[in-house]
Order: C-alpha cells, then structure tokens, then sequence
C-alpha cells in the first residue's frame, strides 16, 4: 500500500458532490447531521448552512428528514439516526467528562501515551447512554499492544464503578459494561507518513476530540497533507476537551517494549473471547467487522474467530 492509498483530492468537486460525499462518510457511520452541523465538517472546506440546503435540494438522492440531512436509499434508518441526534445534548455531556477524568488516569499509568482523543458516536453526535466511549491514542513506537491492554484493564476497573450503566450488543460485558474503549492505537512511527490519506482517515482526525497531547495531532496532521486537502478544516480546528497533563506520571521504564510481545499475545486472547461470546449477536458482530475494516491497516489483531 502506498502512503496515500485511497487518497482523492476534494479540490475539483462541486458543492453538491461534496454534500453528498459528506453525507455518505457520516452514513457509513451510522449517523446523520443537520446542514449547518454538515457544513462545518463538509469535504474540501466549510459551506455556510444555505450552502448546504441549496445542494441537498439540487441533489436527488439527498433530502432532509426530521432535521437531518440522509440519503434517500437510508430511509428505512431515518428514525433510528434521528433517535440518536436527539438524545445526544442530554445523554453524551455526563460521558464526555467521564472520559476526560479516564484519560487523565490512563495517561498517569500508561507514560507511553502521547495523544487521546475522543472518537466514535460520542464525538460525532450520534451518542446514547448503552454505547461505550472510543478513544483513539498515539503512543511510543513498541508500545501498541502494552496501550490495549492497559486501556483494557484500567477500562474494566474504571466500569466497575458503572455497572449499572445502559448496555447493548456491543457494550454488554460479563463482569462490567463495556465502557472505555481503545477505537484507533497508533504508533508515532506509523504517522510519518500515515499510509491511509483517504476520506474516511482525514475525517475520522477531524471530528475526534483531542483530550490530551494535541500538539501530536498537530503534527500528524502537518506531516501528511493530504488530510487537510481533503480536508482544511484539519488545520484550524480547536481542542476545547483538552485537560492538563497530570502532574506525576510512571516511570517510562516500567514499560520497556520487550513486553509488547507478552501484551500482544494477552490483549488477542481476551479480544478473540469477546468476540466468542458475540458470536450469537450477527449484529454485534457485523458493527465490529466493520470498524476494524474503517482502520485496516491498523487493527491490532485480524486472525478470524472460531464459533
């Protein structure tokens, strides 16, 4: 794979072919966004909400429903995606300081950790109280696996605290809800270039919250341009969740990388049970095989699961 694959500039694209490429990158998430809201995160640069409405009303296969701008061929979804629009203001706000208090925890333990942002549906608008809480991280080259499992492990602690906390297919855990979750580990090294530049990389950085080490994203961002080509909005945007370092940190020492090794081989077991005790759930199972395949090539284990 080359160091932009899959990468296609936004430059030469009318407003309408960006609406409607913008709506498909949020659709394959799962969500939907007012025209305003789509504006601001729109492909090849922000359009002005009239912006918006003029190309969805120019554009076929484009309507607003309930507020949302969707495609029509997801119109047996809408009021799923509507649901989870609505109930974002209220249910997402007691999460997102959740979160910050975790990465401030996590990053005291884990001295390898050099960017966390917030990720998934809690970042995107699309958040209810039974999913869990991505977060993406960069961490020290030799230290991917090691950031998993101490994700995983100060994670299960950290929900124990909430085990009376909503859950559903994906969130649902034996001993404690599924709550803080690694979505994206990547090593400082695999930045340098990044070998995806394409849409759906450039905009999985642009609407995850940085909470700790922004100036990493900074730097991801200015060393591979073609984000912010597909992208400008890359280059000014803002890190309003970002919380001060903690004062006192582990001894980087404790965490040489000769243990990833050991960490990989912990952190695969106990991912490939999880998908066993999925393995009834087609639905579960299908919203996992898809994440990983938005990350590919930086999933950590792609070995498939025996029933």
């Amino acid at each position: 794979m080359s160091a932009v694959a899959g990468f296609s500039s936004a430059a030469h694209l009318t407003q309408m072919d960006r609406v409607r490429r913008t709506v498909a990158l949020v659709q394959r998430r799962g969500y939907a966004l007012a025209p305003a809201r789509l504006g601001d995160l729109c492909v090849g640069g922000r359009l002005a909400e009239g912006e918006v409405r003029w190309a969805v009303a120019a554009c076929p296969e484009l309507e607003i429903v309930g507020g949302l701008v969707v495609d029509r061929s997801a119109m047996d979804r809408v009021d799923a995606i509507s649901s989870r629009a609505q109930a974002h203001p209220v249910e997402s706000m007691p999460y997102v300081e959740m979160a910050r208090s975790f990465t401030a925890t996590l990053v005291a333990l884990a001295p390898f950790v050099r960017s966390v942002s917030i990720a998934g549906s809690l970042a995107s608008g699309g958040f209810r109280a039974s999913d869990d809480v991505d977060l993406n991280l960069i961490v020290d080259d030799g230290h991917r696996h090691l950031a998993y499992v101490v994700v995983n492990v100060a994670g299960l602690v950290h929900a124990l605290a909430h085990r009376s906390k909503p859950v559903d297919a994906l969130s649902r855990r034996p001993v404690a809800p599924r709550l803080m979750t690694a979505n994206l580990i990547l090593e400082r090294s695999q930045c340098f270039p990044l070998r995806r530049q394409d849409e759906d990389m450039a905009f999985e950085l642009m609407t995850a919250e940085p909470v700790f080490g922004a100036d990493e994203v900074e730097d991801v961002v200015a060393a591979n341009p073609a984000l912010a080509e597909l992208f400008p909005q890359l280059e000014a945007r803002r890190a309003p969740l970002l919380i001060e370092a903690p004062p006192r940190r582990l001894p980087a020492a404790l965490f040489p990388s000769a243990f990833d090794g050991a960490a990989r081989r912990l952190g695969e077991a106990a991912w490939r049970y999880m998908q066993w005790t999925r393995r009834r759930t087609p639905e579960a199972l299908a919203r996992v095989a898809y994440v990983r395949e938005t990350m590919r090539p930086y999933t950590l284990f792609d070995r498939p699961v025996a029933d």
